[in-house]
């Protein structure tokens, strides 16, 4: 079979050009829908590890210097308010909470998410045009939660479990 080189180039081609006709006519997200997609993908990941890892497995601490599974959310908690409190023009300091203060899974659950509804609430509410300016607080607590998400998936794999999100998906 002699295959036919100029109708392939023109296939390739005219390929090519639909392709770049087709993507000049996608509406590309703002960077506060990105922004906000990706503060919610991280910590949805965080939440769905903060409510299936074991209640007696919190206390739970990969090396003596390192903090417990649920000091990490402690600390993704504060992060959080911070964007939540920062993101609304307050003048804040990341003030740490303490871990102590929380008595438990429940709490650690209930307070992580009063922090991600805060924080989204803030980071929904904000103007088109700020982001213009800055993509402060949020780029940094976003790549802040993503940091601690990869640190509580060694926590998983270390304990023999398997974090939520690398399981296989139902189609």
């Amino acid at each position: 079979m002699k295959l036919n080189y100029r109708a392939v180039s023109s296939s390739a081609l005219l390929f090519a050009v639909l392709v770049v006709l087709a993507r000049g006519q996608q509406q590309f997200p703002t960077p506060a829908q990105s922004l906000s997609r990706h503060f919610d993908s991280i910590n949805k990941k965080l939440l769905d590890m903060a409510q299936e890892f074991p209640a007696d497995r919190y206390d739970f601490r990969p090396t003596k210097e390192t903090r417990s599974f649920g000091e990490v959310l402690v600390h993704v908690i504060s992060g959080n308010l911070y964007a939540a409190k920062a993101g609304r023009g307050e003048q804040v300091n990341w003030d740490e909470l303490n871990p102590k203060d929380f008595k438990g899974k429940a709490e650690i659950v209930a307070a992580l998410q009063k922090s991600i509804a805060e924080a989204d609430a803030t980071l929904r509410n904000s103007r088109e045009e700020r982001f213009t300016k800055t993509l402060l607080p949020w780029f940094d607590v976003i790549e802040h939660a993503a940091e601690h998400y990869g640190q509580l998936v060694v926590y998983y794999r270390v304990s023999g479990l398997t974090p939520p999100a690398s399981r296989p998906q139902a189609k």
